[in-house]
Order: structure tokens, then C-alpha cells, then sequence
């Protein structure tokens, strides 16, 4: 009895789950890829705008006038 103690899960056999698509949900995995793929490369597009945006602007904003100056 002693022996069952120590080591209750001596007689314990894993079982081997195959894969199976259908129950698994196989396109879960492949939709939230696509959309962070999507996303990823959006991100980029408006990174490389506004890099471009920033190093071609030719306008001058003026200094603000405020109440006090005159």
C-alpha cells in the first residue's frame, strides 16, 4: 500500500491525440495569421507615409500670436 503512495501514476499510459481538422478548428489559427500579416504590413505603409510626409514638407508655420503680444 505503501508503494501505491509514492508513486500513484505507475501504471499511467499517455494517450497519443491525433490531429483532427475538423474539431480542431484548422482555420482559427490561419485567419488570425492573415490578419496579423494584414496588419503588420499596414502598419508599415503608414510608417513609410509618414516618414515621407515629414521629410518632404515645405510649408513654414508662423509663429502664434497670442492675447498679450502686441
Amino acid at each position: 500500500m505503501s508503494e501505491d503512495k509514492d508513486n500513484p501514476f505507475k501504471d499511467y499510459v499517455p494517450e497519443i491525440l491525433e490531429y483532427d481538422e475538423e474539431v480542431d478548428g484548422s482555420d482559427e489559427h490561419q485567419i488570425r495569421e492573415a490578419r496579423l500579416t494584414t496588419k503588420e504590413d499596414l502598419v508599415e505603409k503608414i510608417k513609410k507615409a509618414k516618414a515621407n510626409a515629414k521629410g518632404n514638407q515645405t510649408t513654414f508655420r508662423g509663429n502664434i500670436r497670442t492675447e498679450n503680444e502686441k
